[in-house]
Protein backbone atom coordinates (compact mmCIF):
# COMPACT_ATOMS: atom_id res chain seq x y z
CA UNK A 1 0.00 0.00 0.00
CA UNK A 2 1.52 3.20 -0.97
CA UNK A 3 -1.51 5.76 -0.27
CA UNK A 4 -2.89 7.38 2.65
CA UNK A 5 -5.94 5.72 4.78
CA UNK A 6 -7.80 8.57 5.86
CA UNK A 7 -9.65 6.13 8.40
CA UNK A 8 -6.04 5.34 10.22
CA UNK A 9 -4.84 8.80 10.81
CA UNK A 10 -5.18 10.79 13.82
CA UNK A 11 -4.18 14.44 13.94
CA UNK A 12 -2.91 15.58 17.60
CA UNK A 13 -0.05 17.21 17.57
CA UNK A 14 2.23 13.86 18.53
CA UNK A 15 0.69 11.50 15.84
CA UNK A 16 0.66 13.83 13.14
CA UNK A 17 4.33 14.65 13.67
CA UNK A 18 6.86 13.72 10.65
CA UNK A 19 9.56 13.71 13.11
CA UNK A 20 9.42 12.40 17.45
CA UNK A 21 10.66 11.64 20.53
CA UNK A 22 9.04 9.28 22.95
CA UNK A 23 11.04 9.69 26.08
CA UNK A 24 11.01 7.85 29.44
CA UNK A 25 11.82 9.83 32.48
CA UNK A 26 11.17 6.55 35.08
CA UNK A 27 13.62 5.13 32.77
CA UNK A 28 15.99 7.52 33.91
CA UNK A 29 14.95 7.22 37.61
CA UNK A 30 15.90 3.21 36.97
CA UNK A 31 19.15 3.85 35.46
CA UNK A 32 20.11 6.26 38.53
CA UNK A 33 18.83 3.98 40.91
CA UNK A 34 21.23 1.35 39.40
CA UNK A 35 23.89 3.52 39.46
CA UNK A 36 23.20 4.33 43.34
CA UNK A 37 23.54 0.81 44.23
CA UNK A 38 26.57 0.22 42.20
CA UNK A 39 28.17 3.20 43.75
CA UNK A 40 27.85 1.80 47.34
CA UNK A 41 28.32 4.09 50.48
CA UNK A 42 28.46 7.03 47.77
CA UNK A 43 25.77 8.82 47.15
CA UNK A 44 24.44 9.05 43.04
CA UNK A 45 24.38 12.67 42.04
CA UNK A 46 22.63 13.38 38.34
CA UNK A 47 24.74 15.63 35.61
CA UNK A 48 21.58 17.27 34.08
CA UNK A 49 23.43 19.04 31.63
CA UNK A 50 22.81 20.43 28.39
CA UNK A 51 19.15 20.37 28.81
CA UNK A 52 19.70 16.52 30.78
CA UNK A 53 21.65 15.56 27.59
CA UNK A 54 19.10 17.06 25.14
CA UNK A 55 16.22 15.17 26.89
CA UNK A 56 14.24 17.79 28.35
CA UNK A 57 15.72 18.97 32.11
CA UNK A 58 11.89 20.13 32.72
CA UNK A 59 11.17 16.78 33.10
CA UNK A 60 13.62 14.79 33.84
CA UNK A 61 14.53 17.03 37.31
CA UNK A 62 12.03 16.55 38.98
CA UNK A 63 11.25 12.52 38.00
CA UNK A 64 14.99 12.14 39.65
CA UNK A 65 14.08 14.59 42.72
CA UNK A 66 11.01 12.79 43.00
CA UNK A 67 12.98 9.51 43.43
CA UNK A 68 15.21 11.02 46.00
CA UNK A 69 18.17 12.43 43.99
CA UNK A 70 19.23 15.86 45.55
CA UNK A 71 22.72 16.14 44.16
CA UNK A 72 22.33 17.84 40.47
CA UNK A 73 25.29 18.95 38.40
CA UNK A 74 24.71 21.29 35.53
CA UNK A 75 27.18 23.56 33.36
CA UNK A 76 26.27 26.88 33.60
CA UNK A 77 23.91 29.03 35.33
CA UNK A 78 21.19 29.31 33.54
CA UNK A 79 20.37 25.26 33.37
CA UNK A 80 21.06 25.67 37.21
CA UNK A 81 18.06 28.23 37.58
CA UNK A 82 15.81 26.16 35.29
CA UNK A 83 16.97 23.17 37.31
CA UNK A 84 16.01 25.06 41.06
CA UNK A 85 12.42 25.69 39.64
CA UNK A 86 11.78 21.67 39.73
CA UNK A 87 13.92 21.00 42.78
CA UNK A 88 13.51 23.07 45.39
CA UNK A 89 15.86 21.65 48.15
CA UNK A 90 18.21 20.14 45.89
CA UNK A 91 22.49 21.46 45.92
CA UNK A 92 22.81 22.50 42.14
CA UNK A 93 26.04 22.25 41.23
CA UNK A 94 27.71 24.78 38.21
CA UNK A 95 30.15 23.13 36.60
CA UNK A 96 31.57 26.69 34.67
CA UNK A 97 31.79 27.87 37.81
CA UNK A 98 31.33 31.60 38.26
CA UNK A 99 32.57 34.64 36.44
CA UNK A 100 31.92 38.65 37.04
CA UNK A 101 28.24 39.49 36.84
CA UNK A 102 26.84 36.08 37.34
CA UNK A 103 26.84 36.30 40.54
CA UNK A 104 23.58 37.15 41.51
CA UNK A 105 22.39 33.91 40.43
CA UNK A 106 24.45 32.06 42.22
CA UNK A 107 23.10 33.75 45.28
CA UNK A 108 19.11 34.13 44.28
CA UNK A 109 19.02 30.77 43.07
CA UNK A 110 20.95 29.10 45.70
CA UNK A 111 23.40 27.67 42.98
CA UNK A 112 27.27 25.99 43.71
CA UNK A 113 29.46 27.46 41.99
CA UNK A 114 32.38 24.76 41.00
CA UNK A 115 35.88 27.03 41.30
CA UNK A 116 38.76 25.54 38.52
CA UNK A 117 41.06 28.18 38.88
CA UNK A 118 43.15 30.61 41.40
CA UNK A 119 41.50 33.58 39.74
CA UNK A 120 37.93 32.43 40.02
CA UNK A 121 38.74 31.35 43.69
CA UNK A 122 39.73 34.82 44.34
CA UNK A 123 36.73 36.47 42.61
CA UNK A 124 33.90 34.03 44.38
CA UNK A 125 36.31 35.19 47.69
CA UNK A 126 35.47 38.38 47.62
CA UNK A 127 32.09 38.13 46.23
CA UNK A 128 30.98 36.25 49.40
CA UNK A 129 33.27 38.39 51.80
CA UNK A 130 30.82 41.19 50.62
CA UNK A 131 27.41 39.44 50.38
CA UNK A 132 27.55 36.84 53.18
CA UNK A 133 28.80 33.28 53.27
CA UNK A 134 27.70 30.65 50.47
CA UNK A 135 29.01 27.32 49.43
CA UNK A 136 31.18 26.22 46.49
CA UNK A 137 33.05 23.52 45.43
CA UNK A 138 36.40 23.17 44.22
CA UNK A 139 37.96 21.38 40.42
CA UNK A 140 40.98 19.81 41.09
CA UNK A 141 43.08 18.52 37.69
CA UNK A 142 44.54 15.50 38.49
CA UNK A 143 45.66 14.36 34.87
CA UNK A 144 43.23 15.68 32.47
CA UNK A 145 44.75 18.71 31.64
CA UNK A 146 41.06 20.58 31.05
CA UNK A 147 39.49 22.81 34.33
CA UNK A 148 40.97 22.62 37.63
CA UNK A 149 43.31 23.40 40.23
CA UNK A 150 47.19 21.97 39.41
CA UNK A 151 47.20 19.56 43.09
CA UNK A 152 49.83 21.88 44.17
CA UNK A 153 47.51 24.58 44.00
CA UNK A 154 45.36 22.59 45.85
CA UNK A 155 47.06 21.54 48.37
CA UNK A 156 48.26 24.92 49.02
CA UNK A 157 45.30 26.37 49.19
CA UNK A 158 44.02 23.92 51.75
CA UNK A 159 47.22 24.96 53.90
CA UNK A 160 47.23 28.81 52.96
CA UNK A 161 47.11 30.07 57.04
CA UNK A 162 45.78 33.35 55.53
CA UNK A 163 42.91 31.53 53.55
CA UNK A 164 39.73 33.36 54.21
CA UNK A 165 37.00 31.84 56.18
CA UNK A 166 34.78 32.85 53.71
CA UNK A 167 36.18 30.52 51.25
CA UNK A 168 34.22 27.30 52.37
CA UNK A 169 34.12 24.43 49.15
CA UNK A 170 31.59 21.63 50.54
CA UNK A 171 32.98 19.50 48.03
CA UNK A 172 36.38 18.81 45.89
CA UNK A 173 36.42 17.00 42.78
CA UNK A 174 37.93 15.80 39.74
CA UNK A 175 37.79 14.31 36.63
CA UNK A 176 38.80 11.11 35.25
CA UNK A 177 40.12 10.98 31.49
CA UNK A 178 40.37 7.57 30.75
CA UNK A 179 37.62 6.30 33.18
CA UNK A 180 36.44 4.00 30.41
CA UNK A 181 39.41 2.42 29.94
CA UNK A 182 39.76 0.58 33.05
CA UNK A 183 43.25 -0.75 32.80
CA UNK A 184 44.39 2.48 31.43
CA UNK A 185 47.05 3.73 34.07
CA UNK A 186 46.36 7.26 33.79
CA UNK A 187 43.06 6.13 36.04
CA UNK A 188 45.37 4.91 38.66
CA UNK A 189 47.75 8.23 39.01
CA UNK A 190 44.19 10.28 39.23
CA UNK A 191 43.27 8.54 41.78
CA UNK A 192 45.86 8.57 43.59
CA UNK A 193 46.57 12.14 43.10
CA UNK A 194 42.94 12.87 44.40
CA UNK A 195 43.89 10.54 47.16
CA UNK A 196 46.33 13.08 47.99
CA UNK A 197 44.28 16.27 48.08
CA UNK A 198 41.68 14.84 49.42
CA UNK A 199 43.48 14.18 52.70
CA UNK A 200 44.40 17.63 53.00
CA UNK A 201 40.66 18.56 52.44
CA UNK A 202 39.47 17.01 55.79
CA UNK A 203 36.02 16.92 56.51
CA UNK A 204 35.03 18.24 53.25
CA UNK A 205 32.89 15.36 50.75
CA UNK A 206 34.86 14.50 47.39
CA UNK A 207 33.73 13.02 44.20
CA UNK A 208 35.94 11.50 41.27
CA UNK A 209 33.73 9.34 39.35
CA UNK A 210 31.58 10.03 36.05
CA UNK A 211 29.62 6.86 35.30
CA UNK A 212 32.52 5.04 33.77
CA UNK A 213 34.42 5.44 37.00
CA UNK A 214 31.42 4.01 39.23
CA UNK A 215 32.28 0.87 37.31
CA UNK A 216 35.14 0.87 38.63
CA UNK A 217 35.16 0.02 42.23
CA UNK A 218 34.95 1.47 45.84
CA UNK A 219 38.49 3.16 45.45
CA UNK A 220 36.83 5.46 43.06
CA UNK A 221 33.36 6.53 44.36
CA UNK A 222 34.56 8.37 47.65
CA UNK A 223 31.00 10.70 48.95
CA UNK A 224 29.48 11.64 45.70
CA UNK A 225 29.52 10.40 42.08
CA UNK A 226 28.34 11.65 39.49
CA UNK A 227 26.57 9.43 36.83
CA UNK A 228 25.66 10.81 33.36
CA UNK A 229 25.52 8.90 30.05
CA UNK A 230 24.32 6.20 32.33
CA UNK A 231 20.93 7.97 32.93
CA UNK A 232 19.87 7.92 29.98
CA UNK A 233 20.69 4.67 28.55
CA UNK A 234 24.18 4.83 27.22
CA UNK A 235 27.14 3.02 27.46
CA UNK A 236 30.22 4.27 29.96
CA UNK A 237 32.88 1.94 27.69
CA UNK A 238 33.07 -0.69 30.37
CA UNK A 239 33.12 -3.60 28.36
CA UNK A 240 31.61 -5.57 31.67
CA UNK A 241 28.90 -2.62 32.40
CA UNK A 242 25.54 -3.40 29.83
CA UNK A 243 23.77 -0.02 29.43
CA UNK A 244 20.43 0.42 31.50
CA UNK A 245 16.86 1.01 30.28
CA UNK A 246 16.37 3.04 27.29
CA UNK A 247 15.07 6.52 27.68
CA UNK A 248 14.43 7.56 24.64
CA UNK A 249 12.70 6.65 21.05
CA UNK A 250 13.80 8.57 18.10
CA UNK A 251 10.68 7.87 14.81
CA UNK A 252 10.57 9.53 11.49
CA UNK A 253 7.68 8.99 9.05
CA UNK A 254 7.65 7.41 5.52
CA UNK A 255 6.42 9.87 3.40
CA UNK A 256 6.95 8.15 0.45
CA UNK A 257 7.16 4.48 -0.72
CA UNK A 258 9.01 3.87 -4.41
CA UNK A 259 10.37 1.18 -6.56
CA UNK A 260 13.46 1.32 -8.00
CA UNK A 261 15.30 -0.88 -10.68
CA UNK A 262 18.82 -2.73 -10.38
CA UNK A 263 21.79 -0.55 -10.91
CA UNK A 264 19.48 3.25 -10.20
CA UNK A 265 21.51 6.45 -7.79
CA UNK A 266 19.76 6.91 -4.87
CA UNK A 267 20.33 9.95 -2.59
CA UNK A 268 22.84 12.92 -3.54
CA UNK A 269 26.25 11.50 -5.43
CA UNK A 270 24.31 8.54 -6.34
CA UNK A 271 26.68 6.54 -4.21
CA UNK A 272 23.77 3.73 -3.03
CA UNK A 273 23.28 1.64 -6.92
CA UNK A 274 21.45 -1.96 -5.65
CA UNK A 275 21.70 -5.04 -7.43
CA UNK A 276 18.85 -6.00 -7.28
CA UNK A 277 14.98 -4.12 -7.90
CA UNK A 278 14.70 -2.46 -4.80
CA UNK A 279 11.90 -0.41 -2.68
CA UNK A 280 12.87 2.64 -0.76
CA UNK A 281 10.91 4.02 2.07
CA UNK A 282 12.16 8.27 2.28
CA UNK A 283 11.55 9.10 6.11
CA UNK A 284 11.16 12.91 7.62
CA UNK A 285 13.98 13.27 9.34
CA UNK A 286 18.13 14.21 8.10
CA UNK A 287 20.91 15.70 9.33
CA UNK A 288 19.12 19.19 10.86
CA UNK A 289 17.18 16.55 13.28
CA UNK A 290 20.53 15.50 14.42
CA UNK A 291 20.97 11.90 12.31
CA UNK A 292 24.18 12.05 11.23
CA UNK A 293 25.05 12.12 7.74
CA UNK A 294 27.92 10.69 8.31
CA UNK A 295 25.24 7.84 9.51
CA UNK A 296 24.70 7.44 5.85
CA UNK A 297 24.52 4.16 3.90
CA UNK A 298 26.98 5.35 1.24
CA UNK A 299 29.33 7.57 -0.19
CA UNK A 300 30.85 9.00 3.69
CA UNK A 301 34.21 8.35 2.63
CA UNK A 302 35.57 10.29 6.11
CA UNK A 303 33.95 7.24 8.03
CA UNK A 304 36.22 4.35 9.02
CA UNK A 305 35.69 3.11 12.43
CA UNK A 306 32.38 1.07 10.77
CA UNK A 307 32.05 0.89 7.10
CA UNK A 308 28.35 -0.16 7.01
CA UNK A 309 25.56 2.56 7.79
CA UNK A 310 23.07 2.94 10.29
CA UNK A 311 19.71 0.74 10.69
CA UNK A 312 16.32 1.36 11.04
CA UNK A 313 13.50 -0.45 12.85
CA UNK A 314 10.09 -1.03 11.21
CA UNK A 315 6.90 -3.05 12.36
CA UNK A 316 9.51 -5.88 13.42
CA UNK A 317 12.47 -5.58 10.91
CA UNK A 318 15.28 -3.88 10.63
CA UNK A 319 15.86 -2.01 7.54
CA UNK A 320 19.67 -0.62 6.07
CA UNK A 321 20.11 2.79 4.88
CA UNK A 322 20.17 3.91 1.76
CA UNK A 323 22.60 6.31 0.15
CA UNK A 324 23.25 9.71 1.97
CA UNK A 325 21.00 11.32 4.82
CA UNK A 326 20.23 14.61 3.63
CA UNK A 327 19.12 17.71 5.57
CA UNK A 328 15.31 16.71 6.01
CA UNK A 329 15.26 13.30 4.71
CA UNK A 330 16.82 10.04 5.20
CA UNK A 331 16.01 6.71 2.60
CA UNK A 332 15.90 3.17 3.82
CA UNK A 333 16.01 -0.28 1.87
CA UNK A 334 12.64 -1.84 2.52
CA UNK A 335 12.71 -4.60 -0.11
CA UNK A 336 12.86 -7.43 2.38
CA UNK A 337 9.94 -5.94 4.64
CA UNK A 338 6.76 -7.79 3.08
CA UNK A 339 4.24 -5.65 1.51
CA UNK A 340 1.15 -6.26 4.62
CA UNK A 341 3.97 -4.21 6.98
CA UNK A 342 4.66 -1.55 5.80
CA UNK A 343 3.06 1.40 4.19
CA UNK A 344 2.94 5.33 3.75
CA UNK A 345 2.55 7.25 7.16
CA UNK A 346 4.12 4.15 9.17
CA UNK A 347 7.10 5.30 11.57
CA UNK A 348 10.77 4.02 11.33
CA UNK A 349 12.79 3.59 14.77
CA UNK A 350 15.98 5.49 14.11
CA UNK A 351 16.73 5.05 17.83
CA UNK A 352 15.58 3.32 20.47
CA UNK A 353 14.70 -0.33 21.99
CA UNK A 354 15.23 -2.21 18.65
CA UNK A 355 18.37 0.31 17.81
CA UNK A 356 20.49 1.08 20.73
CA UNK A 357 22.29 4.41 21.12
CA UNK A 358 25.42 2.88 21.29
CA UNK A 359 25.15 1.02 17.88
CA UNK A 360 23.75 4.18 16.13
CA UNK A 361 26.73 6.18 17.42
CA UNK A 362 29.45 3.63 16.52
CA UNK A 363 27.87 3.57 13.00
CA UNK A 364 28.06 7.80 12.80
CA UNK A 365 31.97 7.30 14.14
CA UNK A 366 30.99 9.44 17.28
CA UNK A 367 29.33 8.74 21.01
CA UNK A 368 26.09 8.60 22.31
CA UNK A 369 26.94 11.79 24.34
CA UNK A 370 26.89 13.60 20.70
CA UNK A 371 23.34 11.72 19.27
CA UNK A 372 21.54 12.75 22.68
CA UNK A 373 22.45 16.48 22.91
CA UNK A 374 22.25 17.16 18.67
CA UNK A 375 18.72 16.01 18.73
CA UNK A 376 16.90 18.89 16.79
CA UNK A 377 13.98 20.94 17.87
CA UNK A 378 11.83 19.75 15.04
CA UNK A 379 11.03 16.57 16.56
CA UNK A 380 7.93 16.38 18.48
CA UNK A 381 7.85 15.27 22.49
CA UNK A 382 6.04 12.80 24.54
CA UNK A 383 6.67 12.16 27.84
CA UNK A 384 5.42 8.68 28.78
Amino acid sequence: MTEFDPDTLSFTPFDAAPARLIIRPQAVVENWQRMQKLSGKARAAAVVKADAYGLGAEEIVPALYDAGCRDFFVAVPDEGMLAREVAPDARIFVLSGVWPGTEAQFFDYDLVPVLASEDQVAFWTNAVSQSGEHPCALMVDTGMNRLGLSVDEAIALANDPTRPASFSPVLLLSHLACGDEPEHPLTRQQLESFQKVAAVYEGIESSLSNSAGITLGADYHFDLTRPGISLYGGSTGNPDFKPGASVVTAEARIVQLRDIKAGEGVSYGATFRPTRDTRLAVVAAGYADGFHRSLSGSGVPLRQAVQQGAMGFVNGHRVPLAGRITMDLTIFDVTDVPDGDIRVGDYIELIGENILLDDVAKAAGTIGYELLTGLGNRYQRIYV
